[in-house]
């Protein structure tokens, strides 16, 4: 499928959590088919090396990898220092990691429900505390934050795990706000269910599926490929008066 192209993206900074597996690494793959100069975070190093592998074959430019693990603030910093000092100044910031473990409301405990917000909303404010500086000095920004329509269908299954993707809309929002007199724009992607192989793998049952698209307006199972799409468009000029809102990608699923 043809896909449109964004040529201010080309030569931009773009840092990207969670990028070596699933979502994140489509985004990789996304932004530097754009000629985007992209750098990007992952707990996950022998996965995470093949992202770069496939990546410069294909696009002829190699992503910049950083091992780290998001919920270790300093090194989430670390690494946004060392991607702002080898590509410059982040001019996109994509914050797409996170992990959609499965638990109940009672054997949840303390420790588990930290680890979920730790990983799946913490580093987002701490991601765009860091890149602001920057912006603000350049005049301009795009700060997109993925969420998941979990939190709009309030799915069970994990409850903490919603809480935190019903987090980013708020912080997104906020920071819209917060941001928006230096032009540095605050948008919420808000995938319905991707099918990554760690979705194939772990919950996409045949009857799990058919519940999902019976749900859909949209009849077709949504890949990673077309969430990344709407990432180009949020982190492009072409949406330059939008900041604050959601985008959901999700077939139309009520």
């Amino acid at each position: 499928m043809p896909y449109a192209s964004y040529t201010d993206l080309r030569e931009r900074t773009v840092f990207i959590t969670g990028g070596g597996a699933g979502l994140g690494a489509c985004f990789v793959d996304a932004f530097a088919a754009q000629g985007a100069r992209v750098a990007f975070v992952s707990n996950n190093t022998e996965p995470a090396r093949r992202v770069c592998d496939r990546v410069a074959a294909k696009n002829g430019s190699r992503p910049l990898f950083i091992a780290c693990d998001i919920r270790d603030i300093g090194a989430l910093r670390d690494a946004l220092a060392t991607a702002q000092g080898e590509l410059g100044p982040v001019d996109v910031l994509i914050n797409n990691a996170g992990r959609d473990d499965r638990h109940t409301l009672q054997d949840l405990s303390v420790e588990q429900w930290d680890d979920t917000l730790n990983t799946n909303l913490r580093p987002h404010f701490f991601t765009a505390q860091a890149v602001a500086e920057h912006m603000r000095e350049r005049r301009g920004g795009s700060i997109v934050n993925v969420g998941s329509n979990a939190a709009i269908l309030g799915l069970p299954g994990y409850p903490a795990y919603v809480s935190a993707k019903a987090g980013i809309v708020g912080l997104t929002k906020a920071l819209a706000r917060e941001l928006g007199p230096d032009n540095i724009r605050v948008n919420a992607l808000i995938p319905g269910w991707v099918m990554t192989e760690r979705q194939k793998r772990l919950w996409a049952t045949p009857e799990a599926i058919e519940d999902c698209l019976r749900q859909q307006s949209l009849k077709t199972l949504i890949s990673a490929e077309d969430v990344a799409q709407s990432a180009l468009f949020l982190a492009s000029a072409a949406s330059a008066m939008i900041s604050g809102q959601s985008l959901v990608i999700d077939g139309g699923r009520v």
